[in-house]
């Protein structure tokens, strides 16, 4: 018994040290008045000069493709500076004919649409391809279904020229918090990673770079080899391979520039893009690229967050053994009060939870609906139960050796007027 009194500590004292690391990490922007107004947008923009090369990925997205275009295209910013490269593979025609129709209807001069017919079929594979083709200073890459900020270049030009940054990973925002019920917990997720943890990581040095509105030097991205195509996070994976080797990234959050996004359509859908992050983070640790960096710290931060889809495993299976143990065996009464502490976390993590979905409706200038709220609570755990099936999948399909990727459908939903009302959310699981 004395054993399995020892075990159930262990697996106690780790759900806390890893709940109280994750809320101080999500809140760390918070922590010090000063670093949110470090991330802020310039005040004032400089002379455009820096010019961009707009790298968009695309499969299957006709339905979205458009509307993608022609945010990027009415951006604030001499069009002359500005080239805009769609990625296709030849085979995916209505994307291109969606994107064809786009460039015609509206007289895009600075747009080209590139195709490939080689393998992977996979968005690192469509960036390499377009980085090739780029020809201006700066390259950026956007997600098929972004809606652009009309000032996201001079952000970015006024970055470069005073602050001379290798790489700046601007702000992503999920919109779409009352589409499905686990929206407002992914809308959540990138809220605290973009608004905080991104912060933290670039002031550190470590950095998994965001999936897009990522801004590098085209010359230096072309000697760093580009994307790693085999990867399932070539986003992480770059940045990872970057900062290990000295490039100065830093981070902007302002919440008027953001570039919004949507939550997956489904659950199946969530599962699996969560799966496919998972299963990157766990080949960017096994490329130990992040053994390069120079500081232990770095090399232990990187481990934890690359780590994190076994966590989550760890984590999922420990409140099954935690509950099982505690109601199946005869625990010790001091020992079984602390089987109350991982409840306090749980309980803190939904405050924190209810505090920034309020705080990111007021910053988006959006109605929260008050059902959101304990819906939102009501669906914590479950939530947290995808979270535990992607990642043991995420393992799975690792061992297993399967990496083909699985693709999120996008149907624009973040760009409905005043997004879908709470009442209108499919039911739980």
């Amino acid at each position: 018994m004395q054993y399995l009194d020892t075990f159930y500590i262990l697996l106690i004292l780790f759900f806390l040290i890893q709940g109280i690391v994750n809320i101080m990490l999500s809140l760390y922007a918070w922590g010090v008045p000063e670093r949110i107004d470090e991330v802020k947008s310039p005040q004032k923009y400089s002379k455009p000069v820096v010019s961009f090369s707009v790298l968009l990925p695309a499969r299957h997205e006709q339905k979205v493709i458009g509307e993608t275009i022609l945010s990027i295209f009415n951006t604030n910013y001499p069009r002359r500076l500005v080239e805009i490269l769609i990625v296709c593979g030849e085979e995916d025609i209505d994307t291109i004919e969606a994107a064809k129709k786009t460039i015609i209807d509206n007289n895009i001069k600075n747009a080209k649409i590139i195709s490939f017919n080689d393998y992977p079929i996979n968005k690192p594979h469509g960036l390499n391809a377009g980085l090739r083709i780029a020809s201006k200073h700066a390259t950026v890459i956007f997600d098929a279904e972004d809606s652009v900020n009309p000032d996201i270049f001079n952000i970015a030009n006024t970055l470069f020229l005073t602050k001379r940054p290798d790489i700046i990973q601007a702000g992503v925002q999920l919109m779409n918090y009352g589409s499905r019920w686990f929206s407002s917990h992914n809308v959540l997720e990138y809220y605290f990673w973009f608004r905080s943890r991104m912060h933290f990581h670039t002031k550190i040095g470590m950095v998994p770079l965001g999936g897009n509105t990522v801004f590098f030097i085209t010359k230096q991205l072309r000697e760093a080899g580009g994307w790693d195509e085999k990867c399932l996070t070539e986003d992480c994976e770059i940045g990872i391979r970057l900062s290990a080797n000295g490039a100065r990234i830093i981070s902007t959050y302002d919440p008027q520039h953001v570039t919004k996004e949507e939550t997956p359509l489904t659950v199946s859908d969530f599962i699996k893009q969560r799966t496919r992050w998972n299963q990157g983070f766990i080949q960017v640790l096994q490329k130990k690229d992040w053994t390069q960096f120079n500081s232990l710290t770095k090399r232990v931060l990187c481990l934890y967050t690359l780590s994190f889809p076994f966590m989550q495993t760890i984590l999922f299976l420990a409140t099954i053994l935690i509950i099982v143990l505690g109601i199946e065996f005869n625990i010790p009464v001091i020992i079984s009060w602390l089987s109350f502490t991982p409840l306090l976390i749980i309980f803190s993590q939904i405050c924190v939870n209810c505090l920034g979905l309020h705080e990111f409706a007021q910053e988006q200038k959006l109605k929260l609906k008050w059902r959101v709220l304990p819906l939102m609570t009501l669906t914590f755990f479950f939530y947290q139960l995808l979270l535990g099936i992607s990642a043991i999948r995420a393992t799975y399909r690792q061992i297993a050796g399967q990496q083909n990727w699985e693709k999120t459908t996008h149907l624009g939903q973040h760009r409905i007027d005043n997004l879908v009302p709470i009442e209108e959310t499919v039911g739980m699981p």
